[in-house]
C-alpha cells in the first residue's frame, strides 16, 4: 500500500490555509498512485498556537472532517490528520482516518500527553488501540508521545495492527525518536509504522522533521530531512507476512513473566 507522508507545519493559526495545503498534497501524492496520506500531529489548526486550540477544537464530525471527506474523495486517497478535537467542553489531542470515499474510519484520542503545554490544554483519551481496515491492511492510528511507550505499541501488535500511523509533533532535542526508536518499535512488533511529523520553528517548540516510514525489518523505507517534503513509501502485506513468519518475538513471548509490568 503505498503511503504518503506529509512533512509539514502548514499554516499555524489558520484552518483555511491548511485544508489548502492538505488539498494541494492529496493531489500529489495521488498523482503518485498512494492510497493513503498522513499529515503531522494538529495539522489542521496548528500546534502551538496557546489558547486558540480551544477556540479551533471542532467535534470528529465537524465542518473540517466534512471539508477533509471531500478532498479524500476528490483525490480518492484515504487521509489520516491531528486535529483538536471538541467533545461538549473537553478538548483532546486527536487523529483521524477518512476513507478515500469520504467515511470517517477511525479516530483516536491521544492517551500520554507530553509536558506541561499538552496537560494545559487537553485531556487524554482513555482507548489505546484504535484501527481501521484499509487497503488490505490493518491500519492503527498514535500520536507522537505515544509511541514511545512500548506497551502502547506492544498492544496494537497484539490486535493485529499492519501499519501504525503516529501523527508527531517531535521537537528537538528529541530527535532520537525518529532516528532510532521509531525503527526498532516497527522491528519489535513486526509492523510497518508512518511517522509523520512537524517541521520547523513554532511559537517555543523547534520541530526536527524526520519523518519516516520503517519496516518489520528495522529500515527506514524513506526518511525526511528538515525541510517540509512530501514523502512516499510501501507498506507490503506479502513482505509483512514473510518477515513475522520469520521473527518469533510475538510467538515466543511469555505473558504470565511480565504481570508485574502491569
Amino acid at each position: 500500500m503505498r503511503t504518503a507522508l506529509l512533512q509539514s507545519s502548514g499554516r499555524p493559526g489558520s484552518v483555511a490555509e491548511n485544508l489548502k495545503v492538505l488539498d494541494a498534497a492529496a493531489s500529489r501524492a495521488a498523482a503518485a498512485g498512494a492510497v493513503l496520506l498522513a499529515a503531522p500531529e494538529m495539522f489542521l489548526t496548528g500546534y502551538a498556537i496557546g489558547d486558540d486550540i480551544a477556540r479551533l477544537a471542532e467535534p470528529a464530525d465537524g465542518d473540517s472532517a466534512d471539508a477533509i471527506a471531500d478532498i479524500a474523495g476528490r483525490h480518492g486517497l484515504a487521509i489520516a490528520y491531528g486535529y483538536p478535537e471538541r467533545d461538549g467542553e473537553t478538548v483532546l489531542n486527536s487523529a483521524q482516518l477518512i476513507s478515500a470515499e469520504g467515511v470517517r474510519l477511525a479516530n483516536y484520542r491521544k492517551t500520554h500527553l507530553f509536558g506541561r503545554f499538552e496537560r494545559d490544554h487537553f485531556t487524554p483519551g482513555e482507548q489505546p488501540v484504535v484501527q481501521a481496515e484499509l487497503g488490505g491492511l490493518t491500519v492503527g492510528l498514535m500520536i507522537c508521545y505515544d509511541v514511545e511507550f512500548p506497551e502502547n505499541v506492544r498492544a496494537h501488535a497484539l490486535a493485529g495492527t499492519d501499519l501504525l500511523v503516529v501523527p508527531t509533533a517531535q521537537m528537538h532535542p528529541f530527535q532520537f525518536v525518529a532516528e532510532s526508536m521509531i525503527p526498532v518499535r516497527a522491528f519489535e512488533n513486526q509492523m510497518y509504522v508512518a511517522y509523520v511529523n512537524r517541521v520547523g520553528r513554532e511559537g517555543e517548540f523547534d520541530f526536527v522533521g524526520l519523518s519516516t516510514l520503517a519496516g518489520p525489518d528495522g529500515i527506514a523505507r524513506t526518511r525526511a530531512g528538515r525541510a517540509e517534503d512530501l514523502l512516499l513509501a510501501e507498506a507490503d502485506p506479502a513482505f509483512l507476512a514473510a518477515s513475522r513468519e520469520a521473527n518469533p518475538y510475538l510467538q515466543d513471548r511469555r505473558p504470565g513473566l511480565y504481570r508485574s509490568l502491569v
